[in-house]
């Protein structure tokens, strides 16, 4: 089997998979986890942060798949020009795919934080008893 044959079967299938992880996460239907879409420090703070993030970023990285896809598909069917055509849409598809993950982690960092919970019968005087006035800071 041809190298470029097998890159070009690679590149197919992780245009897919980034495709189908930006769909997924486009229709907020990528849960929270640690494998797929968005995982920076800032987007993996709760799954609301987590949500806004991958939804945000799921639209460039489909188009980042589909670039890979289509480059696979290229370099497959051109018998010359394969290799240009496999390693621009591979740096095509690592560049917009980045390009959506940074989009992605910005909007998560303009998340707010969540209100810390105030303890059970706390009225959140921060009179000092029940530690509201540490947690507030």
């Amino acid at each position: 089997m041809d190298g470029a044959l097998v890159v070009a079967v690679i590149l197919v299938v992780a245009g897919l998979a980034v495709s189908v992880t930006g769909v997924l996460a486009f229709l907020e239907r990528l849960p929270l986890n640690r494998y797929a879409g968005v995982r920076t420090t800032a987007s993996m703070r709760d799954a609301e942060t987590f949500r806004v993030a991958n939804k945000v970023a799921g639209l460039p990285f489909v188009v980042a798949g589909l670039v890979g896809l289509l480059g696979g598909v290229l370099t497959l069917v051109l018998q010359t020009g394969g290799v240009v055509a496999l390693l621009v849409s591979l740096g095509g598809m690592i560049m917009i795919a980045m390009a959506g993950g940074l989009l992605g982690h910005k909007a998560a960092l303009a998340v707010p934080e969540p209100e810390p919970e105030l303890p059970a019968g706390c009225a959140g005087c921060a009179c000092g008893n029940c530690g509201v006035a540490k947690l507030r800071g």
